[in-house]
């Protein structure tokens, strides 16, 4: 990722839309959401499910008026291509941790006894958060404790593996594809496969390629974006409502859009099922999501702010 380095305030823009990134390894999250608002000279931003430094793969930025609507359409299983190592666990719990304690992996260990032990994964199950996460605690992120060499309670966490599968080996190493939900730590997942087999373990690599129905078929690459002129990065930017695109879709009137546009309740006059909707004029546009609480009555529940 290219550097930057700048000894001038740059204008920034309102800019709406979805961009789907592919995630270099190295920088942060932050760091590439960062990078990109400033190549896109955005006002607003914001990323969904914070990828490791380690990680690459699939991360959605949104821009604009899409950051309302981020956490309906994020709010999913998340889908992942992981390496696991045998034989030595870290301090961090990947591979960019110390190397703590090794164990030789045995060399008849068999096909079978790995598809056995993945399969004892999926499922309900609950998971100790590792100490290297941001989850908080007293007001401080559990790294820093751990980097001040501290190790406190966590509570485990209620997660599901929906899927998990072994894509291929070549020992001491493990490629899986894991479906699971949100909140679920490979890093804590690959130490725990290393486990019931009896054997320090910890993640290698991990490449996010799903999150929920999104797959990262097409994705932007960072250098693509970067070597881009200013109408080109543009046009990678997917609608405002493309997170939430399947959701069911209420179309009103113009005389029901600027009462839906001030925040006020709209009688519609199809029976609706009582749910959350996409809501659009007839000619197209998007202007925000409403709740259906009785059959007639369309309740704003946020509101795109369109641009003048």
């Amino acid at each position: 990722m290219t550097p930057i380095i700048s000894t001038t305030k740059r204008t920034r823009r309102p800019i709406d839309g979805v961009l789907l990134l592919d995630k270099p390894v190295g920088p942060s999250s932050s760091r590439v959401l960062g990078h990109v608002k400033h190549l896109l000279k955005a006002a607003k931003a914001g990323h969904g499910g914070t990828l490791d430094p380690m990680a690459s793969g699939l991360l959605p930025l949104m821009f604009g008026e899409s950051t309302k609507y981020a956490a309906e359409g994020l709010d999913a299983d998340k889908t992942y291509i992981a390496e696991i190592a045998l034989g030595e666990k870290t301090s961090t719990g990947d591979r960019e941790g110390e190397t703590i304690l090794r164990m030789p992996v045995p060399s008849d260990l068999s096909e079978e006894k790995l598809h056995a032990v993945l399969r004892a994964f999926q499922g309900p199950q609950t998971q100790i958060p590792p100490m290297f996460s941001a989850l908080k605690k007293d007001g401080r992120a559990l790294y820093d404790y751990a980097r001040a060499g501290e190790e406190v309670d966590r509570p485990a966490r209620k997660i599901t593996i929906h899927a998990i599968a072994l894509l291929g080996w070549a020992l001491p190493n493990l490629i899986v594809r894991v479906v699971c939900s949100k909140g679920t730590y490979i890093r804590t997942l690959a130490e725990d496969i290393g486990a019931a087999m009896g054997l320090p373990a910890h993640l290698h690599g991990l490449r996010r390629v799903g999150v929920g129905q999104i797959e990262d078929d097409g994705i932007v690459s960072l250098d693509s974006l970067e070597q881009a002129n200013e109408e080109e990065r543009l046009s990678f930017l997917k609608p405002v409502d493309w997170l939430i695109r399947d959701w069911p879709q209420i179309i009103l009137g113009p005389s029901q859009v600027k009462r839906f546009q001030h925040g006020q309740s709209v009688m519609v006059s199809q029976e609706l099922t009582p749910d959350v909707y996409r809501v659009n004029a007839q000619t197209g546009e998007f202007l925000g999501t409403g709740r259906v609480e009785s059959h007639h009555m369309l309740n704003p529940e946020r509101v795109r702010v369109l641009s003048s």
